[in-house]
């Protein structure tokens, strides 16, 4: 499994990690707070990512997670948007697990201020529009074509041939969102 890192953002050459001395927390005390915390946002759909599968079903790492990449990746849904926040600035994974809760914690929180600002608190967090080549927040894209993540080309359409006509919003199960989702992680798998 590999990070799903945002596209285009930078990442931290690993010279240049450091490791941050000051966190007491463990891992798992972290990701149960970040845990949390993403249910206190009450954001429609979120997962993590690290570059490896020793995960829970949320993507958060489990306690024993070593991965070679320490890079840590959340990604979320509200309101419509997409959001994620990344973070590989330390060679340990927990640290940056640790970065990224803190960062969720205190821009939630500046948002329960009495104060107006010129966007919403995660403004800085959106991803841009799916059609400029983001992937779902939650689900990988071949998990939501119901195929392996190196399925061949024919295989992606065949799949996102059977589903369409599932999701389509002119069946009379189907919806513009999952019709959009099913479009886009095909786009992705094929890279267009």
């Amino acid at each position: 499994m590999s990070l799903d890192w945002p596209a285009g953002w930078d990442r931290t050459p690993p010279r240049q990690r450091e490791r941050n001395r000051s966190f007491r927390a463990s891992l798992a005390d972290t990701t149960k707070e970040l845990a949390a915390e993403m249910d206190r946002l009450d954001a429609d759909d979120w997962r993590a990512t690290i570059g490896n599968q020793h995960t829970k079903s949320n993507g958060l790492p489990l306690h024993n997670a070593s991965p070679d990449d320490p890079g840590f990746v959340l990604r979320w849904s509200m309101d419509g948007e997409q959001y994620a926040v990344a973070c590989d600035a330390s060679p340990r994974l927990r640290d940056n697990v640790r970065w990224v809760y803190k960062w969720i914690h205190e821009t939630r929180m500046r948002g329960q201020r009495p104060v107006q600002t010129g966007d919403a608190e995660f403004a800085a967090a959106r991803l841009p529009p799916g059609d400029e080549g983001t992937a779902p927040a939650r689900v990988p894209p071949h998990e939501v074509l119901g195929v392996s993540a190196d399925a061949d080309a024919g295989e992606v359409r065949d799949a996102y041939r059977d589903l369409v006509t599932e999701v389509h919003p002119d069946t009379p199960d189907g919806s513009e969102d999952e019709f959009k989702r099913v479009k886009r992680a095909k786009e992705v798998m094929l890279g267009e």
